[in-house]
């Protein structure tokens, strides 16, 4: 299938291009999301005439990515956890709820999608997440997950 991105995509395009991608990715995602939509003659001429305002779009969105940037780059988020002798948590962590935590302490709203844990968190520790803020524009935070002491 191939598609007209309408903003750039990491590891995949800048506006205008037209990519190859599969299926799926392109129906379930780009176009149901705004981000591309069916390389079609019409469509391709569209996205030529509005590139300027696209980018323009695409420029203000990435000045926003670094706002956010600076206020949760590098920073610290605690999570209290239940976990079993062997420090193995009773369920992960999930994107959701990192980004309910950046969003309760900081107020920004990050989608869970944004989010890539890299490894799943199902232990007691530190770990390096990674936020995509924008196609150029990535965020590192560290997540230290704590036992949290039973109730007797």
């Amino acid at each position: 299938m191939e598609v007209v991105l309408l903003e750039n995509i990491k590891n995949l395009g800048n506006v205008g291009d037209v990519v190859k991608i599969k299926r799926g990715h392109g129906r379930n995602f780009l176009i149901k999301y705004g981000k591309a939509l069916k390389a079609s003659k019409e469509n391709i001429d569209l996205v030529n005439k509005k590139k300027a305002e696209l980018n323009q779009k695409n420029i203000t969105l990435k000045k926003n990515a670094k706002k956010f940037y600076d206020i949760i780059n590098k920073k610290n988020y605690k999570f209290l956890k239940r976990a079993k002798d062997n420090e193995e948590l009773y369920g992960s962590i999930k994107p959701k709820e990192i980004a309910k935590n950046i969003e309760d302490l900081d107020k920004i709203e990050i989608k869970p999608s944004q989010i890539d844990l890299g490894k799943e968190i199902v232990k007691i520790g530190f770990y390096e997440v990674k936020i995509n803020l924008h196609a150029e524009v990535i965020a590192t935070i560290h997540i230290e997950v704590v036992k949290q002491e039973e109730k007797k």
